[in-house]
């Protein structure tokens, strides 16, 4: 590839409010909470008890969540999104590829519209969008290929592209978790890997999500020669009152002293950057679940972040593209 065609590189995730005030989460929950990938009710129904009711409530007690843990820069997830742009830009400008690297958040900002606008106004030719879920589910994966096509349906002129729909089971991926874990994971720690959950009827509606998770947490095992007792897979996050994938992560560490795990580390290797869903429920909620219901100690493990391995990842990832 020369410097004659440029790239442009759509850094995708999930997004953040704005500031962690309830008005701003009421703003972004909204956007995300309506996005038809995420809750599928009907409209008529969903709309005026997400209004009425979840919003008001969901948004203050969040507040109080995001304010424990915002930092100068903003949000974590958008801090450390940043910090993945900037150093996943370097080592393409590295590789002497002329590229310009754009954050594109689903929700909230910076939207994926301003992002692709930012690249078509500086004249890319080609674009590659990396949805940073490594896991493919239609409420994550498929919420980000909805949001780049309905920015171009506003451009007359689209430039080729290329969308990454996946990378579970990529070697690069599943060495950098793999290298993380081992230089934290104390020999007599279980390791339990949860992920977010979704709906269990998004499942049965055809999302094998659950299959990627299972693919990721079976590749990392065999990668630390862990045998059958010494680790676990389970699903976090979960909203409203049905079904979702299982088991619940909150309910394992309820009872995981009862199954004689007393030390415990956990990993969320879906999450490509850490945010509220790991440092506030996972290294905090759970941390204070395990060890009040018998566990002896817990460690979180982090996301990988802007660790070299993970920035080099996705560097390869878009060079496949290039090939």
């Amino acid at each position: 590839m020369t410097k004659s065609v440029k790239i442009g590189v759509l850094l995708a995730n999930l997004g953040t409010p704005d500031s962690p005030t309830p008005k701003s989460i009421s703003r972004y929950l909204w956007q995300f909470l309506t996005d038809p990938r995420v809750v599928d009710l009907p409209r008529c129904k969903w709309y005026p008890l997400l209004k009425a009711i979840i919003l008001p409530l969901r948004s203050k007690r969040i507040a109080k969540n995001y304010q424990a843990i915002w930092t100068e820069q903003g949000s974590p997830l958008l801090a450390i999104s940043r910090q993945q742009k900037d150093a996943l830009q370097a080592y393409l400008d590295k590789q002497n590829i002329d590229t310009q690297v754009e954050i594109a958040m689903t929700y909230g900002n910076p939207s994926m519209q301003s992002a692709v606008k930012n690249l078509l106004k500086n004249q890319v030719e080609r674009i590659i969008v990396l949805p940073l879920y490594p896991q493919y589910s239609s409420s994550t994966t498929g919420a980000v290929f909805d949001a780049f096509a309905n920015t171009l349906k506003e451009e007359r002129g689209l430039v080729p592209f290329d969308f990454i729909h996946s990378y579970h089971v990529d070697e690069n991926y599943i060495n950098a978790l793999a290298d993380s874990i081992k230089v934290r994971l104390k020999p007599d720690e279980f390791l339990l890997f949860s992920y977010h959950g979704i709906p269990l009827r998004y499942e049965k509606m055809g999302d094998y999500y659950r299959e990627h998770c299972k693919q990721t947490t079976i590749a990392v095992v065999n990668k630390l020669g862990l045998i059958e007792n010494q680790w676990g897979m389970t699903f976090q996050s979960r909203f409203g009152r049905e079904e979702w994938l299982q088991p619940y992560t909150d309910k394992f560490l309820e009872s995981a002293a009862t199954q004689n795990i007393q030390k415990i580390a956990v990993i969320c290797p879906g999450f490509s950057v850490d945010c509220l869903e790991t440092i506030e429920e996972i290294d905090k909620e759970n941390r204070e679940n395990f060890l009040n219901n018998g566990g002896q100690s817990y460690q979180y493990i982090p996301a990988l972040n802007v660790e070299h391995a993970h920035i080099e990842m996705m560097g390869k990832l878009i060079l496949e593209k290039l090939a």
